[in-house]
């Protein structure tokens, strides 16, 4: 029959070895979190290289639109202004000036519609890597339930 001594010992022995597997699991459990929530991180920030890359690409074909149609509207301006001064009477010039009115108009509006389907596709290109990250966030959120 055990001692009261060895009985102890027993207790404390199975004791430590349980305490220590526990703290190993426990250790082992909270790396693989870690390394899951490195990976997270560095997705995170690939996502947010993405979405400024592709904002700034927008700006750039934005600003090439806005020049391209100022440089238009110079161009069709110093036209209108020759094709004026080469009127021959007053009737001539209201009709010129006119049709010039006309057609700056509608320029403007295509340059603007153009810029506004610009400025609508790069912010969708842009916030699409977030809302990948978004989504994939969520889905994390709801298996770990």
């Amino acid at each position: 029959m055990a001692t009261a001594k060895e009985t102890a010992q027993s207790a404390v022995e199975q004791f430590t070895t349980t305490g220590n597997k526990a703290f190993k699991d426990n250790f082992e459990k909270s790396l693989g979190v870690f390394a899951e929530l490195n990976a997270h991180s560095k997705k995170n920030f690939e996502a947010v290289v993405a979405s400024m890359t592709a904002a700034t690409k927008g700006a750039e074909t934005l600003g090439a639109h806005a020049v391209a149609i100022s440089k238009k509207a110079v161009e069709d301006q110093m036209t209108a202004a020759k094709t004026l001064a080469g009127a021959k009477s007053v009737q001539e010039v209201i009709e010129l000036q006119t049709s010039f009115a006309k057609s700056a108009f509608e320029s403007y509006v295509a340059g603007m519609n153009k810029m506004a389907e610009t400025v609508a596709a790069s912010m969708k290109e842009s916030a699409s890597p977030i809302n990948e990250r978004v989504t994939a966030f969520v889905e994390r959120v709801q298996t770990t339930r």
